[in-house]
C-alpha cells in the first residue's frame, strides 16, 4: 500500500512558479514511476508529466514542456513538479500518483494510488 500527500500548491501571478512536492509512504515508492496530473472541475483528468522510477526518463505533456521539471528523490521518499512561467490556464488541482507497473505510462488507468490533490491558482 502507498499512500501519497501532495504539498506546494497555493496562489502565484502569472509568470511565476511554484514547487510541487509528493511525499509518499509505503516500502514500494522507489519501485515504480509517479505520474504528476491535474484536474479542472467539470474537466477531464490531464497528464502533465511522469518520472521513471530511477529518476532517469521522463516523459512531458506539450502543454507544459520547457516549464514544468519532474524529478524525485527515492531517498526521502518525495517527488517534485517545478512549475515556472505559470499561466492562468494552469490553474486547477494538481495531483501525484503511482502504480504497479513496468515502466512510464501516461494513461491515468494504470495509476493505482493518488494524492489528495494541491490547488494551484495563477492570477492574470
Amino acid at each position: 500500500q502507498v499512500q501519497l500527500v501532495e504539498s506546494g500548491g497555493g496562489l502565484v501571478q502569472a509568470g511565476g512558479s511554484l514547487r510541487l512536492s509528493c511525499a509518499a509512504s509505503g516500502r514500494t515508492f522507489s519501485s515504480y514511476a509517479i505520474g504528476w496530473f491535474r484536474q479542472v472541475p467539470g474537466k477531464v483528468r490531464e497528464f502533465l508529466a511522469v518520472v521513471s522510477w530511477s529518476g532517469g526518463s521522463t516523459v512531458y505533456v506539450d502543454s507544459v514542456k520547457g516549464r514544468f521539471t519532474i524529478s524525485r528523490d527515492n531517498a526521502k521518499n518525495t517527488a517534485y513538479l517545478q512549475m515556472n512561467s505559470l499561466k492562468p490556464e494552469d490553474t486547477a488541482i494538481y495531483y501525484c500518483a503511482t502504480g504497479l507497473f513496468d515502466g512510464i505510462t501516461m494513461d491515468s488507468s494504470f495509476y493505482n494510488y493518488w494524492g489528495q490533490g494541491t490547488q494551484v491558482t495563477v492570477s492574470s
